[in-house]
């Protein structure tokens, strides 16, 4: 037996849930400055029904980085906003919900 989506009642392989949340985020990513002189990448607006951890694994997988989440905000070690975003709507987010400082 095939498992319903809590949300909208559709079966897992139908469900558009993930798509339609993806669709309504407006993601923000930019670059600070740590102690030292090292720079993180900060990803904000990413929800929790998203699942940050899979989108960081995919992140630190594909910019061979390291990163953490933390106070729902993805980090990432070092520069990476230009890729950040390209990985981002590789992942099914829409380029115009992206907002790059």
């Amino acid at each position: 037996m095939t498992e319903i989506c809590s949300k909208c009642g559709l079966p897992k392989e139908l469900c558009a849930c993930g798509i339609i949340a993806k669709e309504q985020e407006k993601v923000r990513v930019r670059m600070v400055k740590k102690g030292f002189g090292k720079k993180m990448t900060i990803v904000e607006g990413i929800s929790k029904e998203l699942e940050p951890k899979e989108i960081l694994r995919e992140l630190k997988t594909r910019l061979a980085c390291g990163g953490t989440v933390k106070d729902n905000m993805i980090e990432l070690q070092g520069d990476h906003r230009a890729k950040a975003r390209e990985t981002l709507i590789k992942l099914g987010f829409p380029p115009e919900q992206i907002l790059v400082e």
